[in-house]
């Protein structure tokens, strides 16, 4: 199964691999937890939206804040090479010109 994710994303090791899906893991946990005092920041609450919105915009938040925490915490790791792609990969996605 991990020789497949390796020869799909063109990883050398076993190690960089583990690097990955490290970075995934805390990335993915980091943004759930920023979005929830940025969402009180910038006042999005239940008791001010109604709760598809808060959720709609909170996912959107999260999203957003993922994408940055995934560029600096693949730098941190020294994956950046590989994120940058996953990265631009994603904005391309969502209608970004790279």
């Amino acid at each position: 199964m991990f020789k497949n994710f390796k020869n799909k994303w063109g990883i050398d090791s076993d190690f960089q691999l583990l690097k990955i899906f490290i970075v995934f893991g805390i990335t993915g946990s980091t943004a759930a937890w920023i979005s929830d005092p940025l969402c009180n920041y910038l006042g999005i609450s239940v008791t001010n939206f109604n709760i598809s919105l808060y959720w709609l915009i909170r996912l959107l938040l999260i999203t957003l804040v993922y994408q940055i925490l995934l560029i600096i915490i693949a730098f941190i790791f020294g994956e950046l090479k590989f994120f940058r792609r996953f990265v631009n990969k994603f904005l391309r996605l969502i209608g970004f010109k790279i």
